[in-house]
Order: structure tokens, then C-alpha cells, then sequence
């Protein structure tokens, strides 16, 4: 079995309301779709999603990376000699770790849809098959993402991640009301995106705890793991890295400083489900939880996150699976997802491969 060709697709779906974060807002979430296909016709699927305000990238320099540099390097290959795979991608061109990513789940799909597998087996099979998701509240008046907060955990939602950054004042008061909105049970996070400045960011943390937080993502800019270990060692609210973390190297060098309870795995950030997966296992190593992140994306790349996050017995953070609720019609897969607003679950497909039903391109 050999690559033969690749094709591409730019996938467009609108969001039900526009999506904020502290570094920008989308009113639509943009996607390249990515097909690999071999000689004897098995194919598989792939996608990355820009989020130019929040990676830095854009489509059309995600598309050059791809179909100019990663994918031609991969013709001719075995699409199962994964490892093998992103070493030539590396050497073909450095960084692009979307490019990489879309590639990579394309292989794993390809690889799993042809041995009639699920990608969780892949992946080294799945500790559970319905996987519980976060779900994520976009940057919004106080009152409005209190109201949203409550609706979501009624429905099942075990874990609510709020968007912040902006206005730690702001933040401290959406805390404290979206913490009086939910049961107790239900976990709150707030992601900040890198917005606190390092010389308040020890008391805004500590007045966030104080609201009812129970864990902080990406307080700080990503350089600052001495500030982020700091934060970790006050207490309190559990720490998770994010933007700090774009790589295996990053993984080894945030353990090594002790700058997270927590590591955000972002599959598109990192380059494919073959790099998270070493860095799951340094995470594991090092006796750190994980969670199994999205920027968001539409279904694909959603479903790979849901396989992963299945697979990681240390995954004990919700993964955020709602990239295909946000949206007003989920265009790549709509069945795995279909129950999950009422759910708070995303149900593993036992459809081989990632779980879509897409016809080549």
C-alpha cells in the first residue's frame, strides 16, 4: 500500500454566534479538509483548522505548507509507517505543525479505515466509549455566559470552560456567578489565553479561586512557565498549559520546571495524533493529567480528538468536543455529534477509521 495523491478542500461552516476568545473573534469556523489517497484505492481524512487569531496561521499559508511541502513528501510511502511519516514531513519543511496534523490524521484514518478498525485501536484502544466533553463558553456578557453556563450543565455537561483574559474583574465576577448557576459538581474552568499580566496574575488567580474556580488555563504568556509554576505553587486553582505548549520539546521543558497540573493537548497545535501521543506519555510519566484540546474544528478533526481522549487512561480532564455544537450545521460528520447537546457525551462511532462517512473528493 503506497500514497499516491492528496487533495484538498476549504470546508466553511458558520458559527451560531460569533466565537471570542481574548486574541480575536471568528464569525465562521474555516477548515482545510485533506484527502490521502494510495494506488489501490483506500483513502483516508484529515483536517486543520487556522484560527488565525489564536495560531497565528492562516488558510492559504496552511494550504501552500501542505499540497508544497509536507504532502508531496509523503508519495510513495506506506501510509502506515506513521513514525516514518513525520520524519520525512520534517524534513521536508520545519514547524507547520496544522499542515502536519491534517496529514497525520488522514494516515490514521487511512490506516484504520483499511484494517477495519475504529482509530481508537490505533491508538491503543479506548478505556471508555461514550467520552464526556467540556463544554465552552465564548467571551460574552456576564449575565448571557451564566445563563449559557447552566443551560449546558442541565443538559449533562460535566465541565464548563469559560473564556477570559480580557478584564480580570470581569473574569472574577463571571466565576462567582456561573459557580452560583451550576451544581457543585459540575467543574468550572476559565481559559485565558495568555491575557493576565505576570505582575497581578498571582492575586487575580487567588480571587478566582476564591469565586469558585477549579482550574486556570494559559494565565500568563506562553514564555512564562517561571510565572506559571509560581501560580501552581500558591494553590488553589489547578494549572493547565496551553500556548505554552507547542511540542514535545515543550512537554519535557514545562514537567522540568513544574509549570502545570495539567496539559492542554491540542492535536492540530502539536502536529497529529502521533506527536500528542508522545506527549501524552511524558505527561504520564511525570504523573500529570491531560486534556484532549481543539481550537475548535469541525467533525474530523473532533473525532480525533474524541478517539484520543478515549485512549488516555490519564485524560481526566474533559476534552473540548464542541467545535461541531458551535456551529450552525456540522458539515464533515453530524451523526457522532448529534446527541451531544442533550448528552453532554460524544458517543465513539464503530464505523472504521475516524467515525465519518465522506466520500472522496
Amino acid at each position: 500500500m503506497k500514497i499516491a495523491s492528496f487533495h484538498t478542500r476549504v470546508v466553511r461552516a458558520p458559527y451560531r454566534r460569533p466565537f471570542a476568545i481574548s486574541s480575536g473573534t471568528s464569525p465562521e469556523l474555516v477548515s482545510l479538509l485533506v484527502e490521502v489517497r494510495t494506488a489501490d484505492g483506500a483513502s483516508g481524512f484529515g483536517e486543520a483548522s487556522p484560527m488565525t487569531p489564536y495560531t497565528g496561521e492562516t488558510l492559504a499559508g496552511l494550504r501552500a505548507a501542505l499540497t508544497e511541502h509536507a504532502a508531496p513528501a509523503l508519495i510513495g510511502r506506506d501510509p502506515r509507517d506513521l513514525a516514518g511519516a513525520h520524519t520525512a514531513m520534517d524534513a521536508a519543511i520545519r514547524g507547520q505543525h496544522l499542515a502536519k496534523a491534517a496529514l497525520d490524521l488522514a494516515l490514521h484514518d487511512l490506516a484504520a479505515r483499511a484494517a477495519g478498525w475504529p482509530a481508537h485501536l490505533l491508538l491503543g484502544g479506548a478505556v471508555m466509549s461514550r467520552v464526556p466533553t467540556t463544554w465552552v463558553v465564548g467571551l460574552g456578557g456576564v449575565e448571557e455566559s451564566a445563563e449559557e453556563a447552566a443551560r449546558y450543565a442541565g443538559c449533562g455537561f460535566s465541565h464548563i470552560k469559560l473564556k477570559g483574559g480580557e478584564d480580570p474583574d470581569r473574569d472574577v465576577e463571571l466565576v462567582a456567578a456561573v459557580r452560583k448557576s451550576v451544581p457543585d459538581a459540575v467543574a468550572l474552568s476559565l481559559d485565558a489565553n495568555e491575557g493576565y499580566a505576570p505582575g497581578s496574575a498571582l492575586r487575580t488567580v487567588a480571587r478566582l479561586c476564591d469565586a469558585g474556580l477549579d482550574l486556570v488555563e494559559q494565565p500568563l504568556p506562553r514564555w512564562d512557565l517561571a510565572g506559571l509554576a509560581a501560580l501552581r505553587a500558591q494553590g488553589g486553582a489547578r494549572v493547565m498549559a496551553d500556548e505554552s505548549l507547542q511540542s514535545l520539546h515543550d512537554a519535557l521543558e514545562i514537567v522540568r520546571r513544574g509549570a502545570a497540573d495539567v496539559l492542554n493537548i491540542k492535536i492540530l497545535k502539536v502536529g497529529g495524533l502521533h506527536r500528542a501521543r508522545q506527549i501524552a506519555a511524558v505527561a504520564e510519566a511525570a504523573g500529570l493529567a491531560v486534556k484532549i484540546g481543539t481550537m475548535p474544528e469541525l467533525g474530523v478533526a473532533t473525532l480525533a480528538a474524541a478517539h484520543l481522549s478515549a485512549a488516555l487512561p490519564h485524560a481526566t480532564v474533559p476534552p473540548d468536543l464542541v467545535g461541531p455544537l458551535l456551529v450552525e450545521q456540522e458539515p464533515l460528520a453530524p451523526e457522532p455529534f448529534a446527541a451531544t447537546d442533550g448528552t453532554g457525551h460524544v458517543q465513539l462511532p464503530d464505523l472504521p477509521g475516524l467515525g465519518h462517512r465522506l466520500t472522496p473528493l
